[in-house]
């Protein structure tokens, strides 16, 4: 069971769920989870489906490092993770 403490580890930036960027981007892309946790694996990035799997839910904050590689691979900019179209 979670203690109030570690629910307020997650963080949201004015409501902008970062996981669910990721997991549109990645869905748009064609990419199955299995398939980009092995593609961030080759780019360095330590990371299980069950930890992605967490990232793409909002239940778990994804590194800087992490968001890079995803950028790499889907071919993205950070404003576009974080949902920002300007």
């Amino acid at each position: 069971m979670k203690s109030e403490k570690s629910i307020d580890r997650i963080i949201q930036v004015n409501n902008i769920n970062i996981g669910k960027n990721i997991a549109e981007l990645r869905k748009i892309s064609r990419i199955k989870q299995t398939d980009m946790v092995a593609r961030l694996q080759t780019k360095g990035i330590d990371i299980s489906i069950y930890s992605y799997n967490r990232i793409e839910k909002g239940t778990q904050n994804p590194t800087v490092s992490l968001l890079y590689a995803c950028c790499q691979i889907l071919n993205c900019d950070m404003n576009r993770l974080f949902g920002f179209q300007g």
